[in-house]
């Protein structure tokens, strides 16, 4: 008897950053949807780069790709690409990341793999495909940039607030656009599909953010090192903005020491500065969950940025009690004061904390049902399985 093997369908990812090492939001996601999807489809990735990848890096995904393609931007045209943007209504997003050497690689690997799918994420990725109408796309919102966008104008400086008015203006116009190129579109909460200004944005689908099965490993016990823990890409935006806030308005408030940490990549001077005899500041760690573990209680005043906040889902993943804003919770879905605390200034965030520090069976509860919270709703398995049918569905929806 002969055993017939299935074939799978040949998926085209495309995305804007090389998804290894998981040190951005973007890049975790793209990896943990690739593993997954390689399950059901031959993958062929196609990754934007300002920088070289070593080759460990590449080594990572090659178990999960068919084929792999990293396409280096140049960046003497990122700047003429720029300039030029002044002169049009395109996103300044759209154009750093768009070159036109890189198009026509991009248009060589499509003919010749003849894909079946193209999963295209981030809108930056979006003009490399948008015009190929062989086969269904997929577009991955992720989040909504120009809410992100819009919500940093009050905190730019008065030579920069114009450029961010006018991004916020093209990229809201660029997200309703581009909708029409594509057969099935999906993004990270149901807030940020609310600020797609598309009269068919409730057909985008809501596909949330995963966590790694690492994070739910049995931990010995470990000292608690510190009071409070804040992580992150520390030279986002959104980032910079928490880590100076909880130093310089919530700290202030304790009239004892409290021991914060800071942990994440590429930490910004301004960060950087905060450093003390009570707060540290670490850079990049190997492995995240070894700064989680020595501190007591999550801290993330998320005010600007957009999607879901992966350093919530890892925190509470890892049993410690987070506090954050109402902001942040409405795409986490977290049930306040059954699985997480709630804060929206600084003398809330200095409420909540004073009761997570004092009151055992509060901090034990928030913990037991935050652990509880993210294995129900935030399995990659499922996630990706939900993935997967979105893009199968995408056939029916082809272009004419």
């Amino acid at each position: 008897m002969h055993s017939s093997q299935v074939v799978k369908p040949n998926l085209l990812i495309i995305l804007s950053r090389f998804p290894f090492p998981l040190e951005k939001g973007d890049k975790l996601r793209a990896y943990h949807q690739i593993v997954g999807l390689s399950l059901k489809f031959n993958i062929t990735l196609i990754s934007l780069t300002e920088h070289k990848i070593p080759l460990e890096y590449q080594k990572a995904l090659q178990p999960y790709c068919h084929k792999i393609h990293v396409l280096k931007l140049n960046k003497v045209l990122q700047i003429i690409n720029l300039t030029l943007c002044l002169l049009t209504e395109k996103p300044f997003q759209i154009a750093y990341f768009w070159q036109f050497h890189i198009q026509r690689k991009v248009n060589r690997i499509i003919n010749t793999l003849n894909p079946d799918f193209i999963y295209s994420q981030l809108i930056r990725t979006t003009d490399y495909v948008k015009n190929y109408h062989a086969c269904p796309k997929i577009v991955d919102y992720m989040d909504a940039f120009s809410k992100g966008i819009e919500r940093r104008i009050p905190d730019q400086k008065w030579y920069s607030k114009f450029f961010f008015k006018q991004e916020y203006i093209r990229l809201k116009n660029y997200e309703r656009h581009i909708f029409e190129y594509f057969e099935e579109h999906i993004i990270i909460s149901e807030q940020d599909r609310n600020y797609i200004f598309h009269n068919k944005s409730n057909e985008i689908s809501i596909v949330k953010n995963g966590i790694s099965k690492h994070f739910f490993k049995e931990r010995t016990n470990t000292v608690k090192k510190y009071d409070l823990i804040f992580t992150g890409n520390m030279s986002y935006p959104p980032n910079i903005a928490a880590a100076n806030y909880i130093v310089k308005k919530v700290l202030p408030l304790f009239n004892t020491e409290v021991k914060f940490l800071i942990s994440g990549v590429n930490p910004h001077h301004s960060v950087r500065k905060l450093a003390s005899a009570s707060i540290e500041i670490t850079g990049w760690v190997e492995d995240i969950t070894e700064s989680y573990v020595k501190s007591k209680i999550f801290i993330a005043p998320m005010f600007l940025g957009t999607g879901l906040q992966n350093k919530l889902l890892e925190a509470m993943a890892l049993g410690i009690p987070c506090v954050t804003t109402t902001m942040a919770n409405t795409a986490l879905g977290a049930i306040p004061e059954e699985s997480i605390l709630i804060a929206n200034n600084e003398f809330e965030f200095k409420y909540q904390i004073d009761r997570l520090l004092t009151d055992n069976f509060l901090y034990e509860n928030i913990q037991k049902n935050a652990l509880t919270f993210v294995q129900n709703h935030f399995s990659w398995d499922l996630l990706n399985e939900q993935l997967s049918e979105l893009i199968v569905k995408s056939r029916n929806k082809i272009l004419v």
